[in-house]
C-alpha cells in the first residue's frame, strides 16, 4: 500500500519534550476582540487563549468568548523567558551571556562577521545614525532590562561598524534587525520616546536589506514576518494592519519555502491568517481561515506533540463552528456541521491540555468545550471496513459502521443483529450475526497514515499499521480521515508521552 501522509512511528524511543525555552524564535501574540455567545455556546467563564514559545504565567482568562489566537503576556515576562537574541533552528543563536563575551573579547579587532567580506570603508553614517538614535534612546523597565540594553546597544554599535566597512555584509544586517527587534521588546512600557514601531520598522529595513542581498536567509524572513505582526497588533482591525498581516503571510510563506521542516514557522503563519480573517471582508474569511486550519495541521504533522499548535487548531475550528452556526449553519451536505466542528475543536484543546495540563489557558479551554466530546470517546464517527480478521476481502464485503477512540484504544462498535430462529423444540433462539469487531489498542500502532490502493473501496484511505498486522478503513470524506488521522496521532503521541492518564481523567471523569 502507498502512503501519502507521513507517518507516526512506534517503537523508537520517544523524542524529549519540547521545550520552548530552547528556542529564541518568539511567536506572535496576535489580538483578538471576543465574539459575541451565541445561545449553544457553553458559558464562557474560562476562555481558551492560544500561547506563545514561552511558558504562559497569565492569569485564566476570564468573561471573553472562545479565542483563535495566543495568550497576552506581559513583555516583561516575554523578556525574561527568552534572555537570547531571535534566531530560527539551524542558525547560530547568541545568549545575551555569549554576546557580551564575544563583544568583548572582539573588540578593538575586526568586527566582521563570518560571511562579510573585507572592502573599503563606506560612509553610512546617515543610514546609520537613525536607528543607533532609536537604541540608545531605549531604557528598559527594571534593572535586568537596562543591563539588557546595555549589551543590544554594544551589539548595535558593533554591526553599524561592519555594515560601514561593507554594506553588503548581510549577516550584520540580519543581526542588527535582532537587536532592533529585542531592544523594541525592551521598551520600557510607560515611556513614549522610543516609538516601539519605530525600532520595528527599522527592523523591519533592516530584514528586507539582507534578504535582498541574501534571498535564502530564512531566518530573517521568519523574524521578519514576526516584527511586521507586532506592528500589526498595534493597529488593531485597521486597513493598516490587514496590509501588514498580509505582509507578515508572504513572510512566513517564503520562510516555509526555504526551510520547510519548520513547524513554527508553519504555526505562526497560522496565526497570522487568523488575524487576517478577521479583518477581511466576510466573502473572504473562510478560504483564509481553512488556510490557516491547513498550516495548523502541517505543523502537527512535522512535529505531533506540539501543543500550541494542537491547541490553536482547537480554536480556529472552534471560530469557524461559531460562524458556521451565525450565518446559519452547513448550507452544502458536504460542508462539516458546526456540531461536528465543535466536537473536532475539543479534541484539540483536550489532547493539548493532556500534553500540558499545568497550562492554565488549556485548562479553562477544556471546561469550556469538554461538553462537547462525544464522552466517554475521544472521537466517534464512521469508516468503511472489511469484516472482522479480513484486511483483504472483496469490495462487497465490506461495511460502512460506527468506531470509536478513546485513550485505549480504537474499536468498531459490535452492531448485534438479533436472528430469532426456531430450533428442534419450538423455542426462539437468537444468534449473532456479527461476534467479532474490529479493535486496536494504543500501544500497538506502528504508523497511521493516509493510503490508496485498488484492493480498498473508492475513497479516502486510512492505514492503522500495528505489530499485529495493518488495518484499512475507508473514511467518508477526506476531510473526515484528516480528523482520523489527527486523533488517532494525538491519542498514541499522549501514550508515548507518558500522558495517558491525563487523557483519561478527560473523557471518563
Amino acid at each position: 500500500m502507498s502512503t501519502e501522509e507521513p507517518q507516526l512511528e512506534n517503537g523508537a524511543k520517544p523524542e524529549p519534550e519540547h521545550n520552548p525555552e530552547s528556542n529564541p524564535v518568539r511567536e506572535p501574540a496576535p489580538i483578538s476582540e471576543p465574539e459575541p455567545n451565541l445561545a449553544s455556546q457553553p458559558p464562557s467563564d474560562s476562555t481558551p487563549v492560544a500561547i506563545t514559545d514561552a511558558d504562559p504565567k497569565a492569569e485564566e482568562p476570564k468573561d471573553a468568548s472562545i479565542q483563535s489566537n495566543e495568550a497576552d503576556i506581559s513583555q516583561s515576562n516575554d523578556q525574561n523567558a527568552r534572555p537570547e537574541l531571535r534566531k530560527d533552528d539551524g542558525s547560530r543563536t547568541f545568549t545575551m551571556r555569549e554576546l557580551l563575551s564575544e563583544l568583548k573579547t572582539e573588540e578593538g579587532d575586526d568586527a566582521s562577521t563570518p560571511r562579510s567580506q573585507q572592502s573599503t570603508l563606506h560612509p553610512q553614517a546617515d543610514q546609520n545614525s537613525a536607528a543607533m538614535e532609536l537604541i540608545n534612546s531605549v531604557t528598559g523597565a527594571d534593572e535586568e532590562g537596562r543591563s539588557r540594553q546595555k549589551i543590544l546597544t554594544f551589539a548595535a554599535k558593533r554591526y553599524a561598524s561592519a555594515i560601514e566597512r561593507n554594506p553588503e555584509d548581510y549577516d550584520a544586517l540580519y543581526n542588527w534587525a535582532l537587536v532592533l527587534q529585542e531592544s523594541a521588546d525592551n521598551v520600557n512600557p510607560d515611556s513614549t520616546s522610543p516609538s516601539k514601531d519605530a525600532l520595528l520598522e527599522e527592523a523591519c529595513k533592516k530584514y528586507d536589506e539582507a534578504t535582498r542581498l541574501c534571498p535564502t536567509l530564512h531566518d530573517a524572513f521568519y523574524n521578519w514576518a514576526i516584527a511586521i505582526s507586532d506592528r500589526a497588533k498595534m493597529r488593531g482591525r485597521t486597513k493598516e494592519a490587514e496590509e501588514l498581516w498580509k505582509q507578515a503571510t508572504k513572510n512566513y510563506e517564503k520562510a516555509v519555502q526555504l526551510n520547510w521542516n519548520s513547524p513554527q514557522a508553519l504555526n505562526n503563519w497560522g496565526l497570522a491568517l487568523q488575524e487576517l480573517s478577521a479583518i477581511v471582508p466576510a466573502r473572504e474569511k473562510q478560504k483564509i481561515v481553512r488556510t490557516a486550519i491547513s498550516k495548523f495541521r502541517a505543523a502537527i504533522q512535522l512535529q505531533f506533540d506540539f501543543h500550541r499548535a494542537i491547541y490553536n487548531l482547537g480554536t480556529v475550528l472552534y471560530g469557524l463552528a461559531e460562524d458556521t452556526l451565525r450565518t446559519g449553519g452547513a448550507t452544502n451536505p458536504k460542508d462539516v456541521s458546526p456540531n461536528e466542528l465543535y466536537s473536532q475543536s475539543a479534541i484539540y484543546i483536550a489532547a493539548a491540555h493532556a500534553l500540558k495540563p499545568n497550562y492554565s489557558v488549556y485548562s479553562s479551554a477544556l471546561r469550556l468545550v469538554r461538553s462537547m466530546l462525544p464522552l466517554p470517546y475521544l472521537k466517534v464517527g464512521y469508516l468503511t471496513a472489511p469484516p472482522a480478521g479480513e484486511s483483504i476481502a472483496p469490495h462487497s464485503d465490506w461495511k460502512r459502521s460506527q468506531f470509536v477512540l478513546n485513550h485505549e484504544g480504537f474499536q468498531q462498535v459490535n452492531q448485534l443483529e438479533q436472528k430469532q430462529t426456531q430450533n428442534l423444540s419450538g423455542r426462539p433462539h437468537i444468534t449473532n450475526s456479527e461476534n467479532r469487531a474490529i479493535k486496536v489498542d494504543i500501544p500497538d500502532i506502528v504508523s497511521v497514515s493516509a493510503c490508496a490502493d485498488l484492493t480498498l473501496p473508492p475513497g479516502a484511505g486510512l492505514c492503522i499499521d500495528t505489530i499485529h498486522g495493518p488495518f484499512y478503513f475507508v473514511a467518508d470524506s477526506w476531510e473526515s480521515l484528516e480528523g482520523w488521522l489527527d486523533a488517532i496521532r494525538l491519542v498514541y503521541t499522549i501514550y508515548a508521552r507518558g500522558k495517558s492518564e491525563v487523557l483519561a481523567s478527560i473523557v471518563t471523569g
